[in-house]
């Protein structure tokens, strides 16, 4: 990843708060994303979907760690298809390739063993970690700038935005 420092061209004057500053800044910081996930993913030789699916099912290791509610549960190839919106087929692909780098690892259920269940196995948390590590800071730094209101409402906001988002989803 590259270095912090960079200038960030300015928002439109007319509202920094209105729609098209949301807008732009959310753009530009999905783009950001974007670009840190292509370069993992190069780094690992894997494709840009395999980082989803690493992701997604990160994602759902942490919701699986914090609550058991229907959203805690594990990842599952089903899951994960209509998450990522690809075919049974490329989903095996991509599950394929990342078990074979050992980023993460298939469980059968143990109460049904015909469902299988995707973690992030081990090692591959660990590469992700340190890879990610400056990004961690990064955000880090970012959130120091903010008082413990400001953040109440920043995350008030994401959590509403990826609700949002989740609904335009088309299963």
């Amino acid at each position: 990843m590259s270095g912090s420092g960079t200038h960030l061209p300015s928002l439109p004057d007319d509202d920094p708060t209105g729609l098209q500053s949301f807008a732009v800044l959310l753009r530009r910081m999905n783009g950001e994303f974007n670009r840190i996930a292509q370069e993992f993913a190069q780094t690992q030789g894997l494709h840009l979907t395999d980082v989803q699916a690493l992701i997604a099912i990160l994602d759902a290791d942490a919701d699986a760690d914090m609550d058991a509610g229907s959203a805690g549960e594990p990842m599952t190839p089903g899951r994960l298809r209509r998450q990522l919106n690809l075919t049974s087929g490329a989903v095996t692909a991509c599950l394929d390739r990342l078990e074979r780098a050992g980023h993460i690892r298939r469980v059968r259920a143990a109460d049904d063993r015909r469902v299988v269940h995707l973690h992030y196995a081990e090692a591959g948390r660990e590469l992700a970690r340190d890879y990610f590590r400056p990004l961690a800071r990064s955000t880090d730094t970012a959130r120091g700038r903010f008082t413990p209101g400001e953040l109440a409402v920043v995350v008030r906001f994401l959590t509403e935005m990826n609700r949002e988002l989740v609904l335009l989803r088309r299963d």
